[in-house]
């Protein structure tokens, strides 16, 4: 499939919300696009039990319509001192509405990650467990003190997507992935030099999942206690957040396919105690 070069003179802006003009209570059908939308619901739905599905073909679905994935990677040593690298790229989701279906599912993929909680600061990443072994990464945060993970960004994606290779145990991803290391605070793991915000994290708790029909571990999940944060003083805003912008984060959609940012809409949050006369009646307006 031949396909057009990157373009790299896009640029990622802010932008006001889709429809701005939305108002309370107002119904899907009340926008252009809203209705446009709708119209796709004239071609039905599909229910689908997952017991009765082949499992690939529910992965596909699940990976192509849970959108975007944030995407970690991940830095272990093993006991016997082997560095290992991991991109973990698929959230982790164990009953999701998909498409307006609630799905429960333990989906078997290559690696799931996000943020668990704010305090204690924890994020996850989830490791399948093969037929026939355990993941490194899995072995080597069990079995050590602490790890790093990084979030991927546009100009090392490549970097780190080698890393995922199915490569045989033991083997050293850093040899391939082009980047160098950097000392971590207390010294017992590499960081990544293509670093913008990295945290440096202990082993939480480490949850087998195990399918309740089979009885089989599909996965481990690694809730990931986190002690220190790196993050590059140019890319921070002046409130203190990390800049979008700058940061250049990637994503994953589907198969082999990563995705950027495009313009990026804000959405200011209501607050009920400046807002709840304007809730009551616009209740009160639709009940007419």
């Amino acid at each position: 499939m031949s396909l057009p070069p990157f373009d790299r003179t896009t640029q990622t802006q802010f932008t006001e919300a889709p429809n701005p003009t939305w108002a309370y209570c107002q119904p899907l059908d009340s926008t252009p696009a809203g209705r446009a939308w709708l119209e796709g619901e004239e071609q039905g739905w599909q229910v689908i039990n997952t017991e009765e599905y082949d499992q690939k073909v529910l992965n596909k679905l699940m990976l192509s319509g849970i959108v975007p994935r944030p995407v970690a990677f991940v830095s272990t040593i093993s006991e016997g001192g082997v560095e290992n690298l991991a991109p973990f790229r698929y959230i982790l989701i164990i009953a999701s509405i998909l498409f307006g279906i609630l799905i429960v599912v333990f989906s078997q993929s290559c690696s799931w990650f996000n943020m668990v909680a704010n305090w204690p600061l924890l994020v996850s990443f989830s490791c399948l467990n093969g037929p026939a072994r355990i993941k490194d990464t899995t072995n080597n945060v069990k079995n050590s003190k602490g790890f790093t993970v990084n979030i991927i960004s546009e100009p090392f994606v490549e970097n780190a997507d080698v890393t995922a290779i199915d490569s045989p145990p033991g083997f050293d991803e850093w040899s391939i992935s082009g980047l160098t290391k950097a000392p971590s605070v207390r010294q017992l793991k590499p960081i990544s030099c293509a670093r913008h915000s990295i945290q440096e994290c202990e082993l939480f708790q480490a949850i087998d999942i195990v399918h309740p029909t089979t009885g089989e571990c599909t996965s481990t999940l690694i809730l990931a206690h986190v002690n220190y944060i790196h993050v590059r003083n140019d890319m921070l805003t002046e409130r203190g957040t990390v800049d979008p912008i700058k940061f250049k984060p990637v994503a994953r959609l589907g198969d082999i396919s990563y995705v950027r940012f495009g313009d990026i809409f804000r959405i200011p949050h209501p607050v009920w105690a400046t807002e709840e006369s304007n809730i009551q009646a616009a209740i009160q307006h639709r009940q007419l």
